[in-house]
Order: C-alpha cells, then sequence, then structure tokens
C-alpha cells in the first residue's frame, strides 16, 4: 500500500501505559506499510511494556510520520527508521545490535498489523525472565479468521524444523510472537547471510536450537484481518514458499553436518 497515506487519529491518545522501564527486555515491532493497525499495536504493546522500539523498514505508506509523532509524546517508545525496505530479520538485526549497545539482553518481536496478542507480552516476559537461556516461542491458536491454506502449510515447516533439529520442541516454527535471548540471535545472524526476510522467524529457532537454546512454548491467539478491517498482509504464496523451500535445504544440509553433535546431545539429556 504505497499510495494511501496512513495517518494516526489525532483523538487517539495512548492508553495508560506502563511507566517503569526494564532494563533487560524490551519489545521490539519491525514494520513495513502496516496500514492503521500499527498505531493500535504500538498503543497495546505500550499498554503492556516499557520500552517498546519500532524499526521501521523502509515504509512507504505514511505510518512513519504517524509513529514518530506518537513517540514524541511517549517516552517510552523509540522509533528507529531505516531508508528502505530490507526485510524483517534485517529490521530485526539493526533492532538488536542497537539494543545490546545499551545493554538489553531479551526481545520480544511481534508484528505490526495487529495479528499478535499485546496483552500477553508481560506473560512471555515472565517465562523469558524465569529461565533466560530459553527462546519463549508462541503457539498459535487460530480463530476462524486464519486462512485454511496458511494454517495447513505451516504444519510441513514445522515438520522440517523439528526434524532438522532432532525434535528439540519447536512448537510453532513461523510465528513471530516470541521473546528471544539478543546474544545467540545475533551470533546465528552474523555467521551467516540468510534470515533477513521472511525466513526469519523458521531460520532462527532452527540455528538457535542447534546451538542448544531451548524452547519454550506458551500458546497465543493470532488474528487475521480482512482488508475491509484495516488487515495489510505483504505475503506472496508463491515466492514465499520457494524462500522456505531454499531455506530448509539450507538447514537440512546443515542438519546433516550437525547430526553426530544433535545425537550426543540428546543421549547426554536423556542419562540425566
Amino acid at each position: 500500500m504505497t499510495s494511501h497515506q496512513v495517518t494516526r487519529p489525532k483523538s487517539a491518545p495512548l492508553p495508560s501505559p506502563v511507566e517503569a522501564p526494564t532494563a533487560t527486555h524490551l519489545v521490539l515491532i519491525p514494520s513495513y506499510n502496516p496500514g492503521p493497525k500499527v498505531f493500535e499495536t504500538v498503543r497495546a504493546a505500550r499498554h503492556q511494556w516499557m520500552p517498546v522500539w519500532v524499526v521501521v523498514d523502509g515504509s512507504t505508506d505514511g505510518s512513519t510520520d504517524g509513529l514518530r509523532r506518537m513517540a514524541e509524546e511517549d517516552p517510552g517508545l523509540r522509533v528507529i527508521v531505516l531508508p528502505q525496505n530490507s526485510g524483517k530479520g534485517a529490521a530485526v538485526l539493526h533492532g538488536i545490535e542497537q539494543a545490546a549497545k545499551q545493554g538489553f539482553t531479551h526481545v520480544l518481536t511481534m508484528d505490526s498489523d495487529g495479528q499478535h496478542p499485546a496483552e500477553l507480552i508481560p506473560d512471555f516476559m515472565a517465562a523469558s525472565a524465569a529461565q533466560p537461556d530459553t527462546m519463549v516461542l508462541g503457539l498459535p491458536v487460530f480463530d476462524a479468521s486464519a486462512p485454511a491454506l496458511r494454517v495447513r502449510g505451516r504444519k510441513l515447516s514445522n515438520w522440517w524444523a523439528n526434524l532438522e533439529t532432532l525434535w528439540m520442541g519447536i512448537g510453532d516454527s513461523l510465528f513471530g510472537f516470541r521473546v528471544y535471548p539478543i546474544a545467540p540471535l545475533a551470533q546465528v545472524m552474523h555467521g551467516q547471510r540468510w534470515m533477513r526476510r521472511f525466513d526469519f522467524d523458521p531460520e532462527a529457532v532452527v540455528r538457535m536450537a542447534w546451538l542448544g537454546v531451548r524452547p519454550v512454548n506458551l500458546p497465543a491467539p493470532v488474528k487475521y484481518f480482512r482488508v475491509d478491517e484495516g488487515g495489510v498482509s505483504h505475503f506472496n504464496y508463491a515466492r514465499d514458499n520457494l524462500l522456505l523451500t531454499w531455506m530448509h535445504t539450507r538447514l537440512f544440509c546443515g542438519f546433516l553436518v550437525r547430526l553426530p553433535m544433535l545425537l550426543a546431545r540428546r543421549f547426554r539429556s536423556s542419562r540425566r
């Protein structure tokens, strides 16, 4: 949506945001041409957590100006603007690099289009704080709004992700509502040139599992909005499924190389 300019209604104030910042965990929202739902998403996230960062990934729909105005009114919100669209993974990488410089150790990532449950941010952050060496993954709970083709299709990606990690317990490889420890995420992203676009979420969990970062799965409802409800989707079935196929081909080759290590780890774990 490049021609329609998205503006935030001046009459929509921030709803009683959390005022006490945390020094370790932040909410990171990558955003590219998200439509008006982005303002609801950011307000809802700030209502639950502080700080919240939005990384604008070269948006051209006018949402950047509205987000900047929100940040001017809210010290708990930071907006980082990238000059051109580079993909979700690239936006997250830029955000975690900046977060690490400020001493943060964990980020909760969520989409900017309103699909993810902001009300569960405190629960996911608490689970991460209780087990900081894990990655806390959202396990999507779909309702009738979810496209059946996408619900069925993700089962294949989940099967491959679990095979590639020797069934370490990845509940869902594609759902982007999750808490990552920053150091291992940055390590796997700096280690290769992939994970910059739609392939970010599934490849991140597989590669972090290879490092020994254990997944913790928590259920989370997901909502798909129609166009008339303000929903925006950049998913392209042909392009993105080809990208996932190439990603799993690469990961499977990496899995074969790491299979002795994964088997040894599984053996040690079973003996404890």
